[in-house]
């Protein structure tokens, strides 16, 4: 009988298969909560918080989470240098905080469906920003892909109208669509530090900067409204918010960095395409959008998009024969 332990390139290439799985698994549970978290902040905008008290609260509850997790769980990553801390706190006054303020005020305008269908277009603005600074390469596949996603946004903005559930689509969306570009850019400069450093040392830090300008944010303006804070703990509101605070804002954003780590940031890009899906479902069913043609023909093209750039995404990757 042959006892002999696997070779060191059988161990090799099975560690890889594995880290994928977890990469796929937590990305697919990461992106159903943020699918949930659309029509979750719909409910909640604007009668029990406005948009940039939402961020506070969401910020300040997601540093929290980071910090404990960071003390409980050792941390034997690289330590991070002062330089690091730097970087990460201006990466979350920047593009965390401008994340979440433009996501929900966008949310305030418009319905989870239009900001579902600019999130998933994620993927896309990934692989532009990539190419843009040189880690990445033009394909032919990825270019008629970028073509529909951007066919896709412009028929959602151009084609959808006020309604009872949509006060000012026009302004909600390119909020949306600005969103997308600052959680792209994200994904991408967190991916670098990933290598280096642990979940927790990254989030605590991009979430601290994003909860130092969301807080100067309201102080300047003096725009604080949050009434669902003052609801009885098993109220409906207060129940929404708790989700939104411990699922979307801040189990899947350490999902995500679980699956940075695993998948390259295109790819966790493109499982946006996902949250679009369970918005849709959800926001149907509870009424917070209508049905609309114009809809199914942005959603398609967009998934037509992600479908392209996925295609090529692994052609590229693919090992040469």
């Amino acid at each position: 009988m042959n006892t002999a332990s696997p070779t060191p390139a059988t161990q090799t290439e099975s560690a890889p298969k594995h880290s994928r799985l977890v990469g796929n698994l937590s990305m697919f549970t990461a992106k159903t909560f943020s699918g949930f978290n659309e029509n979750a902040l719909k409910y909640l905008l604007p009668t029990w918080m406005n948009s940039q008290s939402g961020v506070v609260i969401r910020l300040a509850f997601g540093s929290l989470f980071f910090w404990v997790l960071g003390w409980i769980k050792p941390d034997r990553s690289e330590h991070a240098t002062a330089r690091d801390r730097c970087l990460l706190l201006l990466t979350g006054a920047i593009a965390v905080f401008g994340y979440m303020y433009c996501l929900l005020m966008g949310l305030t305008y418009t319905t989870p469906i239009s900001s579902s269908i600019f999130i998933a277009l994620q993927g896309t603005v990934v692989y532009i920003i990539c190419l843009i600074i040189g880690t990445d390469r033009l394909s032919a596949g990825r270019l008629v892909g970028i073509v529909l996603g951007i066919g896709g946004a412009l028929v959602c903005i151009l084609t959808q109208k006020h309604s009872d559930v949509a006060s000012n689509p026009l302004l909600g969306n390119f909020y949306c669509l600005g969103s997308t570009v600052l959680f792209s850019s994200y994904l991408v400069i967190e991916k670098r530090f990933l290598r280096r450093l642990s979940n927790a040392t990254v989030s605590k830090y991009t979430f601290t900067g994003g909860l130092l300008a969301a807080i100067a944010a309201v102080l300047i303006s003096g725009h604080w409204f949050a009434p669902v804070l003052t609801q009885h703990v098993f109220s409906t509101p207060f129940l929404v918010l708790a989700f939104v605070l411990l699922f979307p804002t801040s189990l899947s954003y350490l999902l995500t960095d679980i699956g940075l780590k695993a998948l390259p940031a295109t790819v966790v890009g493109l499982y946006a395409n996902w949250i679009l899906i369970v918005a849709a479902i959800v926001s149907y069913a509870l009424g917070q959008d209508h049905f609309s043609w114009w809809q199914i023909l942005s959603i398609a093209l967009i998934i037509g998009s992600v479908c392209l750039v996925e295609k090529a995404e692994a052609k590229d990757n693919a090992p040469k024969k």
